[in-house]
């Protein structure tokens, strides 16, 4: 069971909205951020059409693709490492 808190008032009710007493929704606009902005320039610069349905999944994978490259960027190496071969077929 869940209980959440309400304001009272100084007579001790509690408080209503006066949108909620009009019977109003409050609607909050959802904020805009960095991968928002990636994943639509690189929509563009591919060239692709991304359906707003995709975007909170193309978000989320891009969240955790980078995550993973960051845990590799931070991964000291010796002085003398060499890199892998490269085999070609």
């Amino acid at each position: 069971m869940q209980m959440t808190r309400q304001a009272k008032s100084s007579k001790g009710k509690a408080k209503t909205s006066r949108a909620k007493m009009r019977g109003e929704v409050s609607r909050k606009i959802p904020q805009r951020d960095a991968l928002d902005e990636l994943v639509d320039a690189a929509a563009r610069a591919l060239d692709l059409q991304l359906e707003p349905a995709w975007k909170g999944a193309v978000k989320a994978n891009l969240k955790v693709t980078l995550a993973l490259a960051d845990l590799f960027a931070d991964f000291p190496l010796p002085d003398d490492a060499e890199s892998a071969p490269v085999f070609t077929a």
